[in-house]
């Protein structure tokens, strides 16, 4: 049995940059720094921290592109993924980046609360985003309200 899964819950290090496909899909690279604490021999709170490249595709690329920016919180699931290209100089170059199959909006401002979820597997259906937005974005038909789920 094999599994390649990511689980990360963390603050975005730079905006979202979005681009096209040749075949016209969006795709949108991001940063994601989390972090890890524990307390050394002595006692003293330690931090280190992890940066990860991110990426996502069609409709989750637009959704982040619409929502996230630099410094927002946010939970990514998906698996790892690593690319290889020749670069200009000839040189073999290679990234490993998250490929983001779900993920959830973390509260606004990163101050407590409760994440935004976004699911972006097939089928697509996808629920409001945070509640500050929702005067200024009109919804399709299908969305659904989390307040309406019975668990």
């Amino acid at each position: 049995m094999n599994v390649n899964k990511v689980l990360l819950v963390g603050n975005l290090t730079r905006d979202p940059e979005m681009r096209s496909l040749p075949s016209g899909q969006s795709v949108i690279n991001f940063g994601l720094a989390t972090n890890r604490t524990w307390k050394d021999k002595e006692g003293q709170k330690q931090q280190q921290t992890e940066f990860h490249n991110v990426v996502a595709f069609g409709k989750t690329a637009e959704l982040i592109h619409q929502y996230m920016k630099k410094g927002n919180s946010m939970f990514v699931e998906g698996r790892l993924q690593t690319r290889t290209w020749d670069a200009q100089d000839g040189s073999k170059k290679s990234r490993t980046e998250v490929v983001v199959e779900n993920m959830q909006f973390g509260p606004r401002g990163g101050q407590g609360g409760s994440y935004q979820t976004m699911e972006t597997s097939a089928p697509r259906q996808t629920q409001s985003p945070p509640q500050e937005d929702i005067a200024t974005v009109e919804y399709p038909e299908d969305d659904v309200n989390p307040n309406e789920i019975p668990f």
